[in-house]
Parts: structure tokens; C-alpha cells; sequence
């Protein structure tokens, strides 16, 4: 394989480091947390500063887990903001790297290809790094960490474990310094997509470090994982065949569209009832935004974090393909019944549109009115555009208002946090 070259760079403490930096105050040694405080004290922080992950706090901690003795900023969440900073930084990887070579991981992290680009700026992979580094750090304000590797996998292991002890916040690797430097390295959870349960199923085997995993029984490793094994092998070895190329070049063999929520308290088996319907106009319409349809709703029902109860799940198929909420309110609703525990309080719900296809390609069966589902069509688009252009909150149904509903609060969010707006 051609010798390339890969940069990983992640944004640290992003949330917390947008909110100090919007303050006028330094990510660096200032106290905040990123947590909604009309929320419980049982409520995750989105985000800690860098001083306070220096006092030994954790990231992702939950709001009563801050010592007492601790002094900070708690800001609310502002998810619209921090899209706009991710977007501004996405713009100035563009200024040194085309767009097929950057593959956007997560809003605070990003690869990037650059094995054409040294020759180019006669640069080595740490100068470009570093350059990287400081034009964020002047037009936003957010310091940033950066891994480079040979190949995607330890460009990820070098930011997220090599960076962590140096100076300059940038690691390297490639193999022969990861089997170095990383075969003993433990915990073993450290390492990308390694987690409890991995760790306890090589435990068992005797197993705790990457470089004993690379020197192992690989039928033994087969009989544990299945095909799996053959990834973390190659992990063992710091090998990874994908490229950018190969990430671009992907398409999933089914489509599929899902939304999710954690109900603000316990709700019974009616009022679940009405946040699974608004889930499924909600999905409705986006499937109309995007021009497609389903055939097949699959649904997830989480009962109260005081039982011990495994989630009920069920799927339904539909005798045809649509996006009509009148066509797929009745299987969803048939699906519930049967699924979920009448005297159960609910807490979590997911719904998910399988399937997905074209709409030029929607099918009925013998009992669908084709005339019903072409104003329907038109009744859903007529929504969405009057949701660009005033809102998402500006057309709702009469479902979404009762004391139960969901909706209207979760319009005002993203990603289930406060937009900020």
C-alpha cells in the first residue's frame, strides 16, 4: 500500500472552551461545565474545562459528582453556537485541504489526508499540525489537539492517547513506534472502539494489552469475536487497511432513519403513546423533506431507570411504501400495543423508518388511495416550508399541546440540549 499520511485533530473540551471563550476567559484555567441547570443534579455535563479535568474531575461526569470545594461557571447549553464554531473550524481545514480529503468524525474532531499536501507546502506532517493548530487558536480562540499516523486507525491512537504527553499536544505513530510505545499500555479501554465488554471477555482470556492480544491464538480470538476478531487483530498490529478514499466511496447497503428521546420524567402508557405518535410525524416529515419513503418501523421502549427491565423492541412491516403519516400512524400504533408493558412506566423511546428508498418509488397495495396520499404529500410539504421560514414551532398539531407532548420543547433543541436560542 502507498505510504500516507493522516492527521486526527480534536477541538479540546470544545463545548466548555466555546462558553469560556464567549465569556472572554481562558478554556485553559477557567472552571465551567457545560450542564443545563433546570435539570437535575443527576444531569450529564456536556462538557468540563481543561483546569477542571486537572482537578481530577471527569469529563461526561454527572452535575452532583463536582466536589463541593469546587468553584465554577455552569453555562447552558448552546448547541446552535457551538455548530457555528465546528463549521468556522471546518472552513479552515478547507484552507489546506481539499474536502475529499477531510472526514468529518464528530463536531469537535476531523481526519485529514494530507500525504499530497507536504511536497506541496514543503512541510512535514507536525509543521502542517502545527500550522493547523495556531490558525485555530487565532480565529476562534479553541486550542487544539492533533494525532498524525500512517494510517487512519493510529492517527486516532496518537491523538488519543500519545497527545495526552505532549508538550506541543501532537502525537506520532506508526507501527513500529505503537508496538513500542502502546503494546503495554493499559487500561485497555483507552484504545478506539475497545469497550466493558471487550475488555472483560479478554480478561477472562487472560488477555490486557494490545501487544498480548497481537500475540495470541487467533482461532481462539475468532471463537470470542467472530468476524470482529479480525479488526482488533489488525488494531493489535497498529494496521488498518480503510483509507479516505474508502470512507468517501461507502454506501450503505439499506437506508435506514431513527429518532430518539429520554422522556423528561416516567410516563405512563397513554402518554407514551402520544410521544410515539408525534416521533412518527416528526419522521414523516423528514422523510418527505428528503424525497423518501419506507416500507418497515422498527421500535425501542426503555422502561424507568428504577427497573430492571430490558427494553421491549419490535418491528413492523407495511404492505406499502410511504411517507404519509395517515398510511403509517396505524402499524406504529399496532406495533406499541403489542410491544410495550401496559403497567410499566416509560422513560425512553426509539423509532426508526427501515427501508428507505425513493419516493418516485413508492408502492400501495390494493387498499391505498393514491389520490389520499398525493394530498398528503402536499399537506407535508406545505409544513415544511412554512417550518423553514418561521420555525419549526410556527405549525404544530393539537397532539403536540397536550401535557404530555414533546414536540414544542424538543424543537427548541438540538441534539436533545438547548439550541441556545
Amino acid at each position: 500500500m502507498e505510504n500516507r499520511t493522516y492527521l486526527c485533530i480534536d477541538l479540546k473540551s470544545f463545548y466548555a472552551s466555546v462558553e469560556c471563550v464567549e465569556r472572554g476567559l481562558d478554556p485553559l484555567t477557567t472552571n465551567l461545565a457545560v450542564a443545563d441547570p433546570e435539570r437535575s443534579e443527576k444531569t450529564i455535563c456536556l462538557a468540563i474545562s481543561p483546569s477542571m479535568k486537572a482537578l481530577g474531575i471527569k469529563n461526561r461526569c454527572r452535575v452532583f459528582q463536582i466536589p463541593h470545594g469546587v468553584r465554577y461557571i455552569m453555562a447552558v447549553p448552546r448547541m446552535k453556537l457551538y455548530i457555528q464554531y465546528s463549521a468556522n473550524i471546518y472552513s479552515i481545514y478547507l484552507k489546506y485541504v481539499a474536502k475529499e480529503d477531510i472526514h468529518v468524525y464528530s463536531i469537535d474532531e476531523a481526519f485529514l489526508d494530507v500525504t499530497h499536501y507536504l511536497p506541496m507546502y514543503h512541510m512535514d506532517a507536525k509543521s502542517l499540525a502545527t500550522r493547523i493548530m495556531e490558525d485555530i487558536k487565532a480565529a476562534t480562540g479553541i486550542t487544539a489537539t492533533a494525532g498524525i499516523g500512517t494510517n487512519l486507525y493510529l492517527a486516532k491512537i496518537a491523538l488519543d492517547i500519545t497527545a495526552k504527553h505532549t508538550k506541543d499536544n501532537i502525537g506520532y505513530l506508526d507501527e513500529t513506534t505503537y508496538q513500542t510505545t502502546l503494546w503495554n499500555h493499559r487500561p485497555l479501554n483507552d484504545f478506539w472502539r475497545i469497550g466493558a465488554g471487550t475488555v472483560k471477555r479478554l480478561a477472562d482470556a487472560g488477555i490486557t494489552t494490545m501487544g498480548e492480544i497481537a500475540c495470541s491464538n487467533e482461532d481462539m480470538l475468532y471463537r470470542l469475536f467472530g468476524i470482529d476478531a479480525e479488526l482488533l487483530i489488525d488494531h493489535a498490529w497498529g494496521r488498518e487497511s480503510a483509507t479516505m478514499a474508502d470512507i468517501k466511496a461507502y454506501k450503505p447497503k439499506n437506508s435506514s432513519m431513527s429518532s430518539g428521546q429520554i422522556l423528561p420524567r416516567d410516563y405512563s402508557f397513554e402518554e407514551c403513546r402520544l410521544a410515539v405518535k408525534e416521533m412518527t410525524d416528526a419522521l414523516c416529515l423528514d422523510m418527505a423533506e428528503k424525497g423518501l419513503v419506507t416500507d418497515s418501523i422498527s421500535l425501542m421502549i426503555g422502561y424507568s431507570n428504577r427497573l430492571e427491565l430490558k427494553p421491549a423492541t419490535g418491528t413492523a412491516s407495511m404492505s406499502i411504501s410511504t411517507n404519509s403519516y395517515r398510511a403509517i400512524i396505524p402499524y406504529v400504533n399496532v406495533l406499541y400495543e403489542r410491544i410495550a408493558n401496559r403497567n410499566m412506566p416509560i422513560r425512553r423511546l426509539s423509532l426508526s423508518c427501515n427501508n428507505l428508498i425513493d419516493e418516485a418509488y413508492e408502492q400501495y397495495d390494493l387498499f391505498t388511495d393514491p389520490a389520499q396520499l398525493e394530498r398528503d404529500r402536499k399537506i407535508q410539504k406545505a409544513a415544511l416550508e412554512i417550518k423553514r421560514k418561521y420555525g419549526q414551532n410556527a405549525l404544530v398539531r393539537g397532539m403536540d399541546l397536550q401535557e404530555a407532548g414533546t414536540t414544542i420543547q424538543r424543537n427548541r433543541q438540538i441534539g436533545g440540549h438547548k439550541s441556545g436560542e
